[in-house]
């Protein structure tokens, strides 16, 4: 399994975190999606490596968005 995390701006509340959750695990081989509020950060567990586009697009249409890749 490949995990890679990303700083999302804007979340700020559950609500929040469930859309960016949703919207992520739509893409093909996601399979679990961890929210830190707190630290604006989501890391993606996937069974292969997720294409940054996919993954900014995703975040994108739950209404905001990545400001960087943290680590992998």
């Amino acid at each position: 399994m490949i995990k890679a995390s990303y700083t999302v701006t804007g979340m700020s509340c559950g609500h929040c975190a469930q859309s960016v959750t949703d919207e992520l695990m739509e893409l093909s081989g996601v399979s679990e999606v961890a929210v830190d509020l707190e630290a604006k950060v989501v890391t993606v567990t996937s069974e292969n490596p997720l294409p940054d586009a996919d993954v900014d697009a995703a975040v994108t249409e739950a209404g905001y968005s990545v400001a960087e890749r943290v680590f992998s």
